[in-house]
């Protein structure tokens, strides 16, 4: 199948928030909170003529998705970019074509696509700035082995998506590196 075939099959952006049961809210909360930067507008105007489309593999359940989506939602409006969502999980066979260092189902994957249905190029699942951020999350919890693992594991994974939501700096690295697709 190639990617515009991929992307007729996904869910509008609607019946992805639709489905969601995990992240729904902060999701939201992102989305009406996030702003493109008006000095910005002049390259959505570039986009917009180039009539690129997005195919966006993600679940629910990702933090990184809750961050991630809605400040591209808010770009791609801006560049009438047409989105559509396929679940990771059921599409592991695309997945398995973006994998994260070669070896992992990381995400969200965007994948920009031209009306032909080829790639442009792809995004995700974070910008660098968040992956040290995590990178420092994880350093801090106890060995695998340790009884009170699972525990800081959530702890850990609480913080990380209350940071998500609440952290502007966030918000601006995510826009800054998606950004830069189109630079």
């Amino acid at each position: 199948m190639n990617l515009g075939e991929w992307y007729a099959k996904g869910m509008t952006t609607q019946t992805y928030v639709d489905q969601m049961q995990t992240h729904k809210k902060d999701f939201i909360y992102i989305y009406e909170n996030f702003s493109v930067l008006v000095e910005d507008q002049p390259l959505f105007d570039k986009i917009q003529q180039q009539k690129i489309r997005a195919l966006i593999l993600t679940e629910d359940w990702c933090g990184d998705a809750m961050l991630n989506i809605p400040i591209f939602l808010r770009m791609a409006e801006s560049g009438h970019i047409p989105v559509h969502f396929l679940r990771r999980d059921e599409n592991l066979e695309l997945m398995d074509q973006y994998l994260t260092n070669g070896v992992s189902r990381s995400i969200p994957k965007i994948i920009f696509i031209d009306a032909t249905g080829h790639e442009i190029s792809h995004w995700g699942p974070r910008a660098p700035e968040l992956q040290k951020f995590i990178d420092q999350s994880i350093a801090g919890l106890p060995e695998e082995k340790a009884p009170d693992y699972q525990e800081k594991k959530r702890e850990m994974l609480t913080f990380v998506t209350k940071a998500y939501r609440d952290n502007r700096d966030f918000w601006s690295y995510v826009y800054n590196d998606i950004k830069k697709q189109w630079l």
